[in-house]
């Protein structure tokens, strides 16, 4: 009844009083006796701020720029509706700002927005969204949950809605309102890089959960603090199929009868919006050809029409830009398709005055620019920033968890992501060898085992997670071996770390737990070509001290489920352990039997390694639900090792997709850039977008410079996608290991004409083998999408 009674206040697009009598007289047309639609005072307030909006205010509400690309001044002068913090993210570009910096730019934000307005137009308060997909991960201090994938294990709605409440609460200490959180993504294609942040293949286990998250971040409808103190708005995330796409690829496409996709991909969103959602993201995936950002029988038919949301739909970063005959800059297309915001974090500007422009000569209608920002101003309504006597209404720093640095990582809510890990672990085999025993001498041993960035995974400080980051960077949290440690000396065992997997001479251990996985990785970086886990850290470890006569127990991160047959016959027990975030003590409960092991499978676990389709003939190796508990008997039998996916390789891809290759490094003299990012030795590395978020580099080359990149040795060829905006200053040379080849020419003519390929061979560097090295006399900067090494026919020349 809200929409349609505000149908008719906008409908004359003047002040509430003209309005109410447009809408009597309308009513009186079609029957005499039909009093005029009620407008309650919420909706008047709206009415009243958007009828004294001049265009440019009301655009500009539509506008949501990256705080890396924006000053305090940009939202005083241009007055965003909203803005957010990307991943990699953070206040005076420092996305390893400590809390008060990001509280201090709340404000800072806060005030600019609502500095008076010469013409009189209403001053209305920016909004700022962040990525808390599993906790407030960004912020150093914070408590880190097992990402959804482990929290699909659980199985527990009300635990959800606890970790969703403790995650409001340390967002609200930050100053920021508003999370991209929950993603409700049913994910059909393990190889695909966000597997981790779905809670499961199953589209009911997803719309169970996913609805608990957003009561927990938002509050349940009609109690006294929805969306009030210590809650935040929600984001169910992405509308819809990204989990379905072909071969899992990231922001692919996702074909078929769109009944049946609907009835998988979309079945979450009923519960969410049932839920109070507050917004929606669109997605950056296809449907049938379409892009969704783009697709106005869906954004609007279905999820506005059959669905009956009436919150507001933002893009995703740059999502508009995907659009057919769109770009960043320019896209009314998602607009009239029915997005309400564009999520576009550096090229807002442009973007603004296109769509000003767009709205004045009336390719976007000014009843629809109205409708996305009622929406707009209704969600900062519904979180009290519109009423200076409620909490949402203060000033960011004066709200009452503001600054109350004690609450980010509270125990209480360690206690809760404790929990959450120990009730996430499923137990896939288990010969006798757990819960330990007691008294028994333990190794531990894994490059994963004390470290807590690989056992948080992406989206944890940083957006891809791990590289340079160390425990340092997660103050409170525990790592998996120190939980284990802890509880071995309060049993009376006794227990050692091996951190290079060494087994003393004369060691008493008489069961290892080797602790290995997947390193830390987000979206489209994750994707992968097969499940085959390469790695042989873990499988070498285990072998070995099964060979010395311990017992085995493996403990395995990831996000995903992989073909890991090998190292299931190579263990006593096996526990998938997901992404357990700050608390590894959880691991170690289960371990030693301090809680039971309850975790089931919310994701089949693959019978072979080529990454086959759900449901193909393959099938799974143990099924959706499956989970050992202690004390329950099941014979495992000896699993095939074959793998022909083993036989070819993980590619010659050395940097690819916005990270390098698992055995590829960067150095700058003796500065290591970890997947090509950073700075050090007068090179500076950051991320740029070419085909989607960061999957390119903006390398900057400081006079004297050198940038080597180091690999397996290989006769192959260097295929390099490069683009060069100015000359270099002087020289700019590569080499392979042998003499220096004087590139400049090239780059001078490669100069403005956009991205190219140089092929780099032994016809002019003299040799290829397991190097490549950039150097610079000058200062030069070069942009870089791809670096891969490929055999070519001999004799094969170079290119640029």
């Amino acid at each position: 009844m809200r929409l349609i009674a505000f149908a008719a206040v906008l409908a004359c697009g003047t002040a509430l009083s003209g309005c109410t009598a447009t809408a009597t007289q309308s009513s009186e047309r079609i029957a005499s006796t039909t009093p005029a639609p009620a407008v309650d005072a919420d909706e008047a307030q709206i009415a009243d701020l958007l009828s004294r909006m001049s265009v440019e205010r009301k655009v500009a509400q539509l506008i949501m720029p990256d705080i890396s690309a924006i000053t305090p001044a940009d939202v005083e002068k241009y007055r965003f509706g909203t803005v957010l913090n990307g991943g990699n993210s953070g206040p005076n570009n420092n996305d390893l700002a400590p809390a008060p910096e990001w509280l201090e730019l709340a404000d800072a934000y806060w005030d600019a927005s609502l500095k008076p307005i010469e013409n009189g137009e209403p001053a209305i308060p920016v909004l700022w969204g962040t990525d808390a997909v599993h906790g407030h991960a960004n912020i150093i201090g914070a408590t880190v949950f097992p990402h959804n994938i482990g929290l699909g294990a659980t199985r527990d709605p009300d635990l959800i809605r606890r970790i969703g409440a403790a995650t409001a609460v340390e967002i609200e200490v930050t100053g920021i309102d508003w999370t991209f959180a929950p993603t409700v993504a049913v994910a059909r294609d393990d190889r695909w890089g966000r597997t981790y942040e779905s809670y499961s293949e199953d589209p009911a286990l997803v719309s169970q959960l996913g609805r608990a998250m957003v009561e927990g971040l938002q509050g349940t409808i009609g109690s006294t603090d929805h969306l009030g103190k210590g809650r935040v708005a929600a984001t169910a995330k992405h509308f819809f199929g990204d989990g379905g796409t072909e071969q899992g690829v990231d922001q692919g496409d996702v074909n078929g009868d769109l009944a049946e996709l609907m009835g998988i991909h979309a079945a979450p969103y009923p519960p969410a919006i049932e839920a109070g959602v507050a917004s929606i993201m669109a997605s950056f995936n296809s449907i049938n050809g379409r892009k969704m950002h783009g697709n106005g029988p869906l954004l609007t038919g279905e999820l506005r029409g059959k669905l009956g949301f009436d919150g507001l739909v933002v893009g995703d970063w740059n999502g508009h830009g995907q659009i057919k005959g769109c770009s960043n800059e320019n896209c009314p297309q998602a607009l009239l398709a029915g997005l309400d915001v564009y999520m576009v974090p550096e090229d807002w500007k442009a973007l603004y005055e296109n769509t000003l422009a767009q709205v004045e000569d009336g390719t976007i209608p000014m009843a629809r620019l109205d409708e996305a920002v009622t929406r707009v101003l209704r969600m900062k309504q519904d979180l009290g920033m519109l009423d200076g006597d409620k909490d949402g209404g203060l000033r960011p720093s004066a709200r009452e968890h503001a600054g109350d640095w004690e609450k980010l990582g509270l125990p209480a809510h360690r206690a809760t992501a404790r929990e959450a890990v120990s009730k996430s672990l499923v137990l896939l085999k288990n010969d006798g060898v757990l819960p330990l025993r007691k008294g028994a001498n333990i190794l531990v041993a894994g490059r994963a085992a004390d470290n807590i960035p690989q056992q948080a995974g992406g989206w944890s400080v940083t957006w891809q997670g791990g590289g340079d980051l160390t425990a340092d960077h997660f103050p409170g949290a525990t790592s998996i071996y120190e939980g284990i440690k802890a509880q071995a000396h309060a049993s009376g065992h006794n227990v050692a770390l091996s951190k290079s997997g060494a087994l003393a001479a004369g060691s008493d251990a008489d069961v290892a737990i080797v602790i290995f996985g997947e390193q830390p990785y987000a979206e489209f970086v994750g994707d992968r070509k097969d499940l085959v886990f390469r790695d042989d850290e873990g499988l070498a470890l285990l072998k070995k001290y099964r060979d010395a006569g311990l017992k085995t127990v493996a403990v395995f991160l990831s996000g995903r489920p992989l073909w890991m047959n090998r190292e299931i016959n190579a263990a006593d027990a096996f526990v998938a352990a997901w992404l357990p975030g700050s608390e590894g003590a959880g691991v170690a409960d289960v371990l030693f039997g301090k809680q039971q092991a309850t975790g089931k499978l919310s994701f089949s676990w693959p019978a072979t390694c080529e990454g086959a389709p759900l449901n193909s003939a393959e099938g799974a190796l143990f099924s959706l639900g499956f989970g050992l508990t202690y004390g329950e008997a099941r014979e495992t039998a000896k699993l095939s090792e074959e793998c022909a996916a083993l036989e070819t390789g993980s590619g010659s891809a050395w940097f690819a997709a916005g990270r390098l290759g698992p055995l590829i490094q960067a150095v700058a003299d003796n500065a290591v850039l970890g997947d090509l990012r950073g700075s050090g030795n007068g090179i500076t590395a950051v991320g740029l977008d070419r085909d989607t978020q960061e999957d390119a580099r903006r390398i900057s080359f400081k006079p004297g410079a050198s940038l080597t990149l180091r690999g397996p040795d290989s006769p192959a060829d260097w295929r390099i996608a490069y683009k060069v905006d100015a000359r270099p200053n002087g020289s700019f040379t590569v080499a392979a290991g042998g003499e220096e080849l004087d590139i400049s020419q090239a780059m001078l003519v490669a100069e403005g004409k956009g991205w190219r390929e140089m092929v780099l061979t032994s016809q002019c560097l003299g040799r290829t083998g397991d190097r490549l090295t950039f150097a610079s006399p000058g200062e030069f900067t070069i942009d870089v999408s791809q670096i891969t090494r490929e055999e070519n026919a001999d004799g094969t020349e170079c290119s640029f």
